[in-house]
């Protein structure tokens, strides 16, 4: 007998277990759908949104019935904790979509050069034509300023609590951080309110409301920069110490540069989320329909108050839905424009590994 007919005789191991085809999930969720559809015809359910929960739900449990008849328990767990995952993930990008997907069918009717080029001076809410030019222009200068208040109190602060922090200042400022991190904005800006309108009496304009947005993004600057300064190994701080250089020396030409394109990304996002901030904007800023070119002096437009005006004041006015929309879909792609930029800088900056 020869040595390959002994090793076909020889019984196939049972170690490994039968498994799941690579259509079977796909397979599954199809069946999940397709009897959520019918739950929801059968009993009256009208709502999509409770058909996609139940065809969850249903995905979840048959994929864990299925897995445990053909693979075992041991694998069903581990096929459930991934589709939990991918149901989870489909939970989260289904809300994000549809609101893209509405404010980009809505926002295009009268999103153009015009809209951009124009302000609603003349215009009333309730009449077709106007733009947004007033209000991007407040916005990018109220973020602006917040930037110019927020970003180096901000960086400063993390390279005080990473380098020098020591003893109960460190605890008492990073307690503090954290707080900030958590007020709410109309908080902000009844503070801003209170001192420097009430008290100090300047007069409500666009910096008012630039120094509330200040507050707002200044914790957010500094827990990134913090974490990014975190990062950098400390081996580079001592062979620079070791030269001789001094300690300023060694974190402006050493720490920071190496730590430069996660500190703008944290930047950037600090920005991202104080742009579609509304609630300072009512308190200090009020609001404008023409063009006022200086943040210091009198009420200036802005992109969120402009949506919340125009909805506010449509009284069912269809064109000003339209311009509530654009100008929702311009604070949209502004926001994302910046998270572009940041990862570009992020790329940018980050360490050549060569070969």
């Amino acid at each position: 007998m020869s040595t390959a007919d002994v090793t076909d005789e020889r019984p196939q191991s049972t170690l490994r277990g039968a498994s799941l085809p690579k259509w079977s999930p796909w397979a599954i969720a199809g069946g999940s759908i397709v009897v959520a559809v019918l739950v929801g015809l059968l009993g009256g359910l009208g709502n999509k949104v409770t058909w996609g929960l139940i065809a969850a739900v249903l995905f979840v449990l048959a994929t864990y019935v299925v897995a445990a008849r053909v693979e075992g328990r041991r694998q069903a767990k581990d096929r459930v904790a991934t589709s939990m995952v991918w149901v989870a993930f489909l939970l989260a990008v289904i809300p994000l979509a549809s609101l893209v997907w509405t404010t980009l069918s809505r926002g295009v009717k009268v999103f153009n050069v015009y809209f951009l080029t124009h302000s609603m001076g003349v215009v009333a809410d309730t009449e077709p034509g106007g733009g947004i030019y007033h209000a991007l222009l407040g916005t990018l200068e109220q973020v602006g300023l917040a930037c110019l208040i927020a970003v180096p109190v901000g960086v400063l602060t993390a390279v005080y609590l990473v380098e020098y922090g020591r003893g109960k200042l460190s605890a008492v400022i990073t307690f503090f951080v954290d707080v900030m991190t958590g007020i709410p904005s109309i908080v902000a800006g009844l503070f801003v309110l209170s001192f420097w309108i009430l008290i100090l009496d300047m007069g409500y304009s666009g910096f008012a409301g630039s120094l509330a947005l200040a507050i707002l993004m200044m914790p957010v600057v500094v827990r990134s920069t913090e974490e990014m300064l975190k990062l950098v190994p400390n081996e580079l701080r001592e062979a620079s110490l070791a030269l001789g250089i001094p300690k300023w020396r060694t974190i402006l030409k050493v720490v920071l540069p190496t730590s430069i394109g996660g500190i703008t990304t944290g930047i950037m996002l600090a920005v991202a989320r104080i742009a579609g901030e509304t609630a300072p904007m009512l308190l200090l800023v009020w609001g404008t329909n023409f063009i006022n070119t200086n943040p210091f002096k009198d009420p200036q437009a802005s992109l969120p108050l402009y949506i919340y005006q125009q909805y506010a004041n449509s009284a069912g006015s269809g064109a000003a839905y339209d311009r509530a929309w654009a100008a929702a879909l311009t604070l949209i792609a502004f926001v994302m424009i910046l998270n572009l930029a940041a990862r570009g800088i992020a790329r940018w900056k980050a360490p050549k590994t060569g070969r």
